[in-house]
């Protein structure tokens, strides 16, 4: 009994004495001050971008193994390169280009091309040579030879070409690496199998194609015999895609909202205007690992960092994100803060 009650005595005198357990609930924990979160800042004087070039909508860009940055835009000169510093190396497809829609840049370093003005692919040398043509130059159609507003192409590992026809035709296209008619698949239509406005198209290193269903606020994973893998749904309204050489699929576009009809663009194949503008990165199985919202800039009135209706995105090997969008008529680099 008398060492129950000095058990008492001690635990009474601890409380009073402020050794308890229990925390002072007038003190703030010290929470850590590191910021987890990757974030980026963009850099207003990218590119120095010569005063006589005028940009229109930039749909692309794009990094080659160099960091050399490709701005594909509905101007003239439609392709300039510029240095990761923002310097200009050159430009050209003033001849061989009618309207800028997605570039990609293949293993061997060739360039190409989504001409949605002459409903084709093209193949160019990053000096401009025209290298190959897929589709029948200012001819639209549905068959093997030929195209309708084709959104983008993605090169796989054996210079096989999948091509989003998506405009005009909401299939995919598959072609040998000799410009070649495989196969085709899909139409317009909201079913499991169906496009409405397959608007990019990219392929990770074991071959699995992702298709940026837009209007049906998807992204679509197919193999290359055109089975459907996978499908992530209600997560972004996608516009384009970048894939890093270790399988991450970053998208960028918008969040999901209703349809809206903007008066400037009448009949437009497009929820417009997005109410946000969104870039994020999944794994291959559709695991979100980073959401990066970028500020919407209002119509003409844009400053450094907004974007309006971003388009296309690309990533340098330093982790430095390049966008291009539509109202804006810019390209911007945003550099990773570290």
């Amino acid at each position: 009994m008398l060492a129950c009650v000095t058990m008492i005595i001690h635990s009474i005198a601890a409380s009073c004495s402020g050794n308890s357990a229990e925390p002072d609930k007038g003190k703030s924990p010290d929470y850590p001050r590191v910021n987890l979160a990757p974030w980026y800042r963009v850099d207003p004087a990218w590119p120095q971008k010569p005063s006589e070039f005028e940009w229109q909508a930039v749909p692309a860009v794009a990094v080659d193994a160099e960091d050399q940055v490709y701005v594909f835009t509905r101007s003239t000169p439609p392709i300039q390169v510029y240095t990761k510093e923002g310097k200009f190396v050159r430009s050209w497809g003033d001849d061989s280009i009618a309207t800028a829609h997605h570039l990609k840049i293949d293993g061997d370093g060739n360039i190409w091309v989504a001409d949605i003005g002459l409903h084709i692919i093209r193949k160019f040398s990053p000096t401009g040579e025209v290298l190959q043509t897929i589709g029948t130059p200012g001819v639209s159609g549905e068959d093997q030879t030929h195209l309708d507003k084709p959104t983008d192409m993605a090169i796989a590992a054996n210079g096989d070409v999948f091509v989003s026809d998506g405009y005009g035709n909401n299939r995919i296209v598959h072609f040998d690496a000799t410009g070649k008619f495989v196969k085709a698949w899909g139409s317009l239509g909201t079913g499991p199998e169906q496009f409405s406005l397959p608007h990019a198209i990219a392929i990770d290193s074991t071959g699995r194609l992702y298709i940026a269903d837009r209007n049906n606020a998807r992204v679509m994973i197919y193999d290359q015999q055109g089975v459907l893998l996978d499908s992530w749904d209600n997560v972004i309204v996608p516009w384009g895609f970048h894939v890093t050489a270790d399988d991450a699929i970053w998208v960028c576009g918008a969040s999901p909202m209703p349809w809206i009809n903007d008066p400037d663009y009448p009949g437009a194949p497009v929820s417009c205007p997005p109410k946000d503008q969104v870039l994020m990165k999944f794994n291959p199985h559709g695991k979100l690992l980073q959401l990066w919202t970028i500020p919407k800039g209002q119509d003409g009135k844009e400053q450094a960092g907004d974007v309006n209706w971003l388009h296309g995105m690309a990533i340098d090997s330093e982790g430095d994100i390049y966008v291009g969008d539509i109202i804006g008529k810019r390209a911007q680099k945003f550099v990773l803060q570290k």
